[in-house]
């Protein structure tokens, strides 16, 4: 492709060499640079591209995408000066890969719980519309039914873009895409065109990263900010930020409610181990979800679905007979001792509030509520003992564990976590730093009927302890903890 047509709608300060030049492919990584490519230096959290130049030359780079221009120019190499090099990369790979967002009707998803949850319901309903689909997930991404293993909630500008691109090749008419805050803030969507936008809801988390909760809002309402006319904007009236989210956008504004008046309005019925049932503007539907979050992540999927067309009656019965993301409220339950596990990524103190709530609802007596929880390593700090505390506010026993600790002590995260506590949460839980063992301690804790939570991890198939990543399963381990207490 020519870098010209590569260069449509990029901002541009100066171009010393050849527009003309032929581009082999684009790279922000100037260890995948090979002769011909197009290289971008973009400024990150950990490093700055604009020092791997030389790098990239030296494999071969014959187009130089930079924010500040080199001292030194090599004879037979372009060099493109922009304003910002990150918001450059994803217009530059969205045009690469021959404008993928523009064949497709995608729709984004944000907030800080729910995301995974409803990107996933909306690929499972559309697909049972009949339409060819795509997945941009922290669980999976998914091409038309084939699964591509996930790495990030939002992958960087050219992997994204390319990942589209192979979407459109598959026939993929709509594609349903996490959007994380990171993703926003460090422009990883730039360039892409989105027929819509859902807003879950807004609660402390990624304050490593964003520094302040201000900084935080401000991340998930620059996604909004850029929608276009043509697009659709849909929020969670009932969250005190939801109406934030639509201030600045020039996408049609739309919103569910549970509580308030909304253009799709949703009521509980029934909530139990069976499912949901709830009235959306005005039909009965049971759902075989469970918990009034997820009663929030069907009001957005099917807020979403009318926004796009479809007939609101076939989308309530494709809906009703779905299941939600793994690891988000999966639950088993051991044959003979009838203990009921539940396995449930909630990793932020509102998530973990929400799943304990929507526990305490289906309990039918005395059962116990014993929960296993601990916090990311090298992650916000602050809500460590904000989660210990609400850990043992809404269970009757707890058990701190580690989740992912990665370069940090286990022990330190713990005593973050207990720092939380009141004297009277100090007698309901004790501490397990190895997480299989956490996991076999609540299970020979409970009776017939108690209830195991396993919190924070759900989908994830790994433990990362000082930079190694090894096999970890918590549904996996809870099977194994069942079966040998069955037997």
């Amino acid at each position: 492709m020519l870098l010209t047509d590569i260069l449509y709608k990029v901002p541009l300060r100066a171009v010393n060499g050849n527009r003309e030049a032929s581009v082999a492919s684009v790279q922000i990584d100037s260890r995948k640079v090979t002769p011909g490519a197009l290289f971008i230096a973009v400024k990150g959290t950990a490093s700055d591209g604009h020092a791997y130049i030389p790098k990239a030359l030296e494999l071969g780079a014959t187009v130089i995408v930079c924010e500040k221009m080199p001292g030194e120019q090599r004879e037979g190499v372009t060099y493109v000066q922009v304003a910002d090099s990150a918001e450059a990369a994803g217009i530059i790979a969205h045009n690469f890969y021959g404008q993928p967002s523009s064949k497709m009707k995608l729709v984004g998803v944000t907030g800080t719980n729910g995301k995974t949850t409803i990107a996933t319901l909306l690929y499972k309903l559309f697909t049972g519309l009949g339409y060819t689909c795509g997945l941009v997930s922290t669980v999976e991404n998914v091409i038309a039914g084939n699964v591509i293993p996930s790495t990030h909630t939002t992958p960087d500008a050219v992997s994204l873009n390319e990942l589209l691109a192979q979407m459109v090749k598959a026939g993929c008419s709509h594609v349903f895409m996490e959007v994380s805050s990171h993703a926003v803030h460090q422009r990883r969507i730039a360039g892409l065109h989105f027929a819509g936008a859902v807003f879950s809801n807004i609660t402390h988390d990624h304050l490593d990263y964003h520094k302040t909760f201000d900084e935080y809002i401000k991340a998930k309402k620059a996604f909004f900010d850029g929608l276009s006319a043509d697009a659709f904007a849909i929020t969670n009236a009932d969250d005190k930020r939801g109406a934030v989210m639509l201030q600045n956008t020039a996408a049609k504004k739309l919103s569910y409610s549970l509580k308030t008046v909304a253009d799709f309005k949703g009521k509980i019925l029934e909530n139990a181990l069976t499912g949901l049932v709830m009235t959306i503007n005005e039909n009965e539907v049971h759902f075989r979800l469970i918990g009034e979050f997820n009663a929030y992540n069907l009001l957005a999927v099917y807020g979403a679905a009318v926004s796009l067309g479809e007939e609101k009656q076939e989308v309530l019965q494709v809906l009703s007979s779905l299941t939600g993301a793994e690891g988000r409220f999966d639950y088993i339950v051991s044959a003979k001792g009838r203990i009921l596990g539940i396995v449930d990524y909630a990793h932020t103190p509102d998530a973990l509030v929400n799943v304990l709530t929507t526990i305490k609802k289906l309990r039918k007596g005395h059962e116990q509520v014993i929960t296993v929880v601990g916090c990311g390593g090298d992650r916000d700090k602050t809500k460590r003992p904000v989660m210990g505390e609400v850990a043992c506010t809404h269970s009757d026993k707890v058990i701190f564990t580690s989740d992912n600790p990665r370069s940090e002590d286990p022990l330190q995260i713990l005593a973050d976590m207990e720092e939380g506590l009141s004297t009277a949460a100090r007698r309901k839980f004790v501490a397990i730093p190895d997480r299989k063992q956490a996991i076999k301690t609540a299970v020979s804790m409970a009776g017939p009927e108690d209830i195991v939570l396993i919190a924070g991890k759900g989908h994830e198939k790994y433990q990362e302890i000082k930079g190694v990543k090894q096999h970890f399963d918590d549904k996996e381990v809870l099977q194994e903890m069942f079966e040998l207490l069955d037997k």
